[in-house]
This record gives structure tokens, C-alpha cells and sequence, in this order.
């Protein structure tokens, strides 16, 4: 008998443990100091593509002349931008609702309003608004033209163990993983945060995977994918927890009714053998 009480007192402690362990690898960069000063890699601008979507804007201070170089309800009307320079698919919907826009040709042109075909591909859109601001200019089509160039469908996919999973749209240069998550409404509970994966397509059709661990802040910054492209895929996997819930009884052994169960079990195993 005394070893079957033995055996339960150990069980029981053994369960009061492992039910009351603090999670690791919850917290976010633990490894920077106050003041701690880090090196982050230049942001790659981000460029027209074939296919992607423009919204272009001419406006001069003879405003019927600059409309001659506007398409149809889009004149003096960008469109909307959240304060974190990205916009969900689904508010760009219905604040966007109307606006015309550019679709670059798989050459990677747009015929553009009296000008004719602009190469447009590989440009970023401060080159590009520059570049027709010469040619208005040039052709002594405008004196004083102010073009503004925005991106319409220029976008990241963000997928698994966030808030609000979904496809998001960029409205702005520069954009880092963090605020990437932080638009999604972060990362559950359940999120695997050592082990992030991004996907990044090429323009020769390959796809490139990079792990990235938010943990590790140092790391992290200094990452190819700290600052993220368009049609960048990043996907939160499920952490061990998580996993084991598809499974029927997965994670029976975390809880202290089965601790109890086992004791019980063992209890009576001791009991009869000591008989």
C-alpha cells in the first residue's frame, strides 16, 4: 500500500507540473536589448509586373486639359489607404468601388491617353509618374502636370495561424513581415512563431521558401523576407497543441484528469500485485 501511495503522490505532482508550466516561445524577439541597434538589408523596391493593375492620375492647374489624360471616373480620385499603407481586399471593394485603372499588357506596356504605348515594367511608381511628367511635359501637353501613381491589385496572401487570414492589397514601398502579421490581427495563441514560411514567386516561374523565426528579432530583421514582395505568400503554421487537437486524443495526456486516470490505473495495478 505504501507504494501505491507513493506512486500517486508522484503522479500527482508530475501532473501539477506539466499543467502548470509556463509556454516558451510565446513572446516576441526576446533576444534584443534596450537600445540594441541592428542592420536591416535594404528594401527591394517594388516594380510594375505584367498584369498588375495602375490607377493614374494627372492634375494640372487647368484642370479640362489634365481630365484629357484621366480614364473615365478616376479624375482627381486615388482611392483610399489605410494608416498601415495596406488596404484588405475586402474594404478595397467597397471603397474603391468604380475607380478605372490601367492593366499592364503581358509585354509589360500601357496605352496611355494621347501619349500611346509606355513600356511600364520594371519601374517603381515614383519612376513611372516621373517618366510621364516628361512626356506631358515634352510634348507640351501640360505645363505643370502632377502625376500620381498607385498601385490597385499589387498584393500578399497571408494564410494559417492568424486572426483574419486573407488576401491583403499594398499601397505603399516598403512593407516588413511584422506588418504583414499585424494587418492579419497577428497571430493566434496557436501559432507556430519559430517557423513562419514565405513563399516568394520569381519572375522565371520558380517559388522560393524561406523559414523565419520571430523569436529570434536579430535574425529576423536581417532576413530576405523582412521586407515582403508582391504575391508574397506567408503561412502561420499550427504549433504542437494545435496539431494534436485533430486527433481524437491528442492532448488527453495535458490534462490532469488523465493524470488522475493513470494513478487510478496504477493504483489498483499495485494493489493487486502487493495481494
Amino acid at each position: 500500500m505504501r507504494l501505491s501511495r507513493l506512486l500517486l503522490i508522484l503522479l500527482g505532482i508530475t501532473g501539477l507540473f506539466s499543467s502548470c508550466s509556463t509556454p516558451k516561445n510565446i513572446a516576441y524577439f526576446p533576444d534584443l536589448a534596450d537600445g540594441e541597434v541592428i542592420t536591416v538589408q535594404q528594401a527591394k523596391p517594388i516594380v510594375v509586373q505584367p498584369d498588375d493593375k495602375l490607377s493614374i492620375i494627372v492634375n494640372s492647374k487647368d484642370g479640362s486639359l489634365a481630365d484629357l489624360f484621366n480614364l473615365p471616373i478616376t479624375s482627381r480620385r486615388v482611392g483610399t489607404q489605410s494608416n498601415s499603407g495596406a488596404t484588405a481586399t475586402r474594404n478595397y471593394i467597397s471603397s474603391n468601388e468604380g475607380i478605372s485603372y490601367y492593366t499592364v499588357d503581358p509585354d509589360g506596356n500601357i496605352d496611355f491617353p494621347v501619349i500611346g504605348k509606355i513600356h511600364v515594367a520594371g519601374m517603381t511608381r515614383s519612376q513611372l509618374a516621373s517618366d510621364i511628367k516628361k512626356r506631358l511635359v515634352a510634348g507640351n501637353y501640360v505645363k505643370d502636370p502632377v502625376v500620381t501613381v498607385e498601385f490597385i491589385s499589387t498584393g500578399i496572401s497571408i494564410m494559417g495561424e492568424v486572426t483574419s487570414p486573407g488576401r491583403y492589397d499594398i499601397n505603399r514601398d516598403r512593407l516588413t513581415i511584422l506588418e504583414a502579421l499585424a494587418m492579419a490581427g497577428d497571430l493566434t495563441i496557436q501559432g507556430q512563431r519559430e517557423n513562419v514560411l514565405v513563399i516568394r514567386p520569381s519572375d522565371d516561374g520558380t517559388q522560393t521558401a524561406y523559414r523565419v523565426n520571430l523569436t529570434d528579432g536579430e535574425k529576423l530583421i536581417k532576413s530576405p523576407v523582412f521586407y515582403l514582395q508582391p504575391n508574397d505568400i506567408v503561412y502561420v503554421e499550427p504549433n504542437s497543441f494545435k496539431k494534436r487537437q485533430t486527433t481524437v486524443n491528442g492532448n488527453n495526456v495535458l490534462n490532469a484528469s488523465f493524470w488522475v486516470s493513470v494513478a487510478s490505473l496504477l493504483t489498483s495495478v499495485a494493489v493487486l500485485i502487493f495481494k
